[in-house]
């Protein structure tokens, strides 16, 4: 079996893994580069390989940095079958249809900037567009149910287990038989953070184990604890509606969003925030994803599951406002206190959020709550690493506001977690991808004795 390596690889964004065995080429993953303009010229680029000569992708879970170039793929002439969890197919036509959206918009955004230079002869094309989405999610196939072995080809064949991360999401056993030889190699996905209310823990397939192909996102860390983190929320809106502010949540629509409202609302009814507050989920993809969430019912958590067929529902937050439409989301800029505003893009890149940004972030009174990760080069981790002054919409704003950032919501697992889940499994070889290079050293140096591989863009190993 060969493995090649064409994303995420020594960075947290683009995960794209080659597998070929037996004549068949599988992809695990196809996903978007996020981050500076750098890496969305290199989204453009080729692949690595031919799209036309592969087979089958099997897709982890519906992150855009692993499902948002299969539009791309197909547009490339990819025939093939994509294979996912039920949950992630649902989810997947969300991310890839948003995308293709908001790739639009940019592009005809740019388009105009280059017209009013006077190069009206470069105006950029989308990655890809909505049919292109629509192609991808045509090659949506066999579903996987989580514990249940699917065939790929004559003696191989993929187990989907649950990795905890969002919904849908998978950590993929990959099990091969040649002759009298049988290998094992398992792609970690994303990780998912125990003990969360919404999901269930992440699941360790068991060994015997050739190889871990394992992400390390968050490598060289311990989260704060969940229950801490809660009271650091509470404080922050409690804190900033006595000043006479708004709170705003740069808001991931996938998991961050439904577990963050899930708090908000046992925090009305514990009494720890003022029934009379006023919450908007200002993300059309983030409402949907809701919906979306509502309909997996057998993905929850046995207590978040009995939430739901006792009758309650644990994202109605008292006052909570969906905002789909424009109009309703420019009416929010209206109001000055008292407001929770979630809005994405998590990362601050784009989305409803950087137009809040200018409405409050030079106001003192309010406070930015980021709960999620922010990758060098976005607007949310220049704002995380102490910008006096971000750009926005062509104006220098002042950030005035307060900022905290709790990483105990991380849908990631952190070291300890991901130590532990390696450890269960007793791979022979492991395999680092889905980090910032300093955080797999980090890691690395956790495994004394072990024999580690760091794959960068293009490279391949044998097994």
């Amino acid at each position: 079996m060969r493995i090649a390596f064409h994303g995420a690889d020594r960075g947290v964004t683009g995960s794209c893994h080659l597998v070929e065995f037996g004549g068949k080429r599988i992809l695990v993953d196809c996903g978007l580069f996020q981050g500076g303009r750098e890496l969305e010229e290199e989204n453009a680029g080729d692949f690595g390989f031919d799209a036309a000569s592969i087979d089958l992708v099997l897709l982890t879970h519906a992150h855009l940095d692993h499902c948002g170039r299969l539009p791309l793929l197909t547009k490339r002439k990819f025939h093939g079958e994509i294979i996912a969890t039920p949950a992630t197919r649902d989810l997947a036509r969300l991310v890839l249809l948003d995308a293709a959206h908001l790739q639009k918009e940019e592009a005809e955004r740019r388009g105009r900037r280059t017209a009013r230079r006077g190069r009206g002869d470069q105006s950029p094309s989308p990655l890809y567009g909505e049919m292109d989405a629509f192609d991808a999610l045509a090659r949506f196939g066999r579903d996987a149910t989580y514990g249940v072995p699917i065939e790929l080809a004559p003696g191989l064949r993929a187990t989907f287990v649950d990795a905890g991360h969002i919904l849908g999401s998978a950590s993929i056993v990959l099990e091969a038989q040649e002759s009298e030889r049988r290998l094992c190699v398992v792609f970690s996905g994303d990780v998912g953070n125990a003990g969360r209310p919404l999901l269930r823990a992440p699941v360790t397939p068991p060994p015997p184990v050739d190889a871990v192909i394992m992400e390390t996102t968050y490598g060289d860390r311990a989260h704060k604890p969940i229950a801490p983190s809660v009271e650091e929320l509470y404080a922050a809106v409690t804190q900033t509606f006595e000043r006479g502010g708004n709170v705003l949540i740069p808001t991931f629509a996938l998991e961050r969003a439904q577990e963050i409202l899930y708090f908000l609302r046992q925090g009305v009814e514990q009494r720890r925030l003022p029934h009379s507050m006023q919450v908007f989920l200002d993300s059309p993809m983030a409402i949907s994803a809701t919906e979306i969430y509502r309909r997996h019912l057998d993905a929850f958590s046995p207590e978040t599951a009995h939430l739901l067929t006792a009758g309650t529902d644990p994202f109605a937050v008292p006052g909570l406002h969906v905002t789909r439409d424009v109009a309703e989301s420019e009416a929010i800029d209206a109001i000055t206190s008292g407001a929770i505003i979630m809005a994405g893009s998590g990362m601050a890149t784009g989305g409803r959020i950087r137009r809040h940004f200018q409405r409050n972030l030079w106001r003192s009174e309010c406070a930015v709550v980021f709960v999620g990760y922010a990758a060098a080069g976005t607007l949310a981790r220049q704002i995380i690493d102490g910008a006096k002054h971000v750009r926005l919409f062509g104006d220098d704003v002042r950030v005035q506001a307060s900022i905290h950032t709790i990483n105990g919501f991380s849908a990631h697992a952190d070291q300890a977690e991901l130590l532990a889940w390696r450890e269960r499994m007793q791979p022979a070889r492991t395999i680092l991808v889905h980090g910032d290079e300093q955080v797999m050293r980090t890691f690395a140096g956790r495994l004394p004795g072990a024999r580690v591989d760091m794959p960068g863009p293009g490279d391949a190993v044998e097994l």
